[in-house]
């Protein structure tokens, strides 16, 4: 897994203005896979963030990179918690939701559409894909929005330039920890 990588697809989550990203990586051996993870985590967790693969399929790891303090706030969300209540995931801890969320992930061939909580979109947007599908939705962007659309506008414009500029300070030399804001 490359530095890289992790700069273009978790910016947002790593300067601490989005609760979660996550990426597709590919790998030789599942133990390189895993130290790298180790690795990432040594890192992260000083800064309030974590690392943990959701699913393996072939030679292909979903690395799931995350706020937790974030996200237990934003998984109490009325919406959210109607959602993932719905879907099973009722009296979980945010450990209990991500392993819930793995097991479905892993049993489902598309994502769980639930996924959405679990990288901080807006609850009414998760709740009109899940209700009204891909085609009612008011604009797309980084996901599809069907309430506020300024709002989703003006996030995805601030996470595309955090990603610019984190990818420009990389590319001159900046260290990933170094490009950490902590919790």
């Amino acid at each position: 897994m490359s530095e890289e990588m992790l700069i273009r697809h978790c910016s947002p989550t790593l300067a601490g203005i989005k609760t979660a990203n996550m990426f597709t990586c590919c790998f030789e051996n599942p133990e390189d896979i895993k130290r790298d993870i180790r690795k990432l985590n040594s890192m992260l967790v000083k800064n309030g963030l974590k690392a943990l693969p959701l699913r393996f399929s072939g030679n292909r790891a979903l690395i799931y990179v995350y706020r937790p303090t974030r996200l237990t706030e934003d998984l109490k969300n009325r919406t959210a918690g109607c959602i993932l209540s719905g879907l099973g995931y009722e009296g979980k801890t945010t450990r209990q939701c991500i392993v819930h969320l793995k097991r479905r992930i892993c049993q489902q061939a598309e994502f769980p559409h639930e996924i959405g909580l679990f990288l901080g979109y807006p609850p009414e947007d998760v709740k009109g894909f899940m209700e009204k599908g891909a085609h009612e939705c008011k604009c797309t962007g980084m996901w599809k929005v069907y309430g506020n659309v300024e709002e989703a506008q003006r996030l995805f414009k601030q996470y595309k330039k955090c990603v610019d500029i984190y990818l420009t300070l990389f590319s001159e030399g900046r260290e990933v920890k170094r490009l950490i804001v902590a919790s």
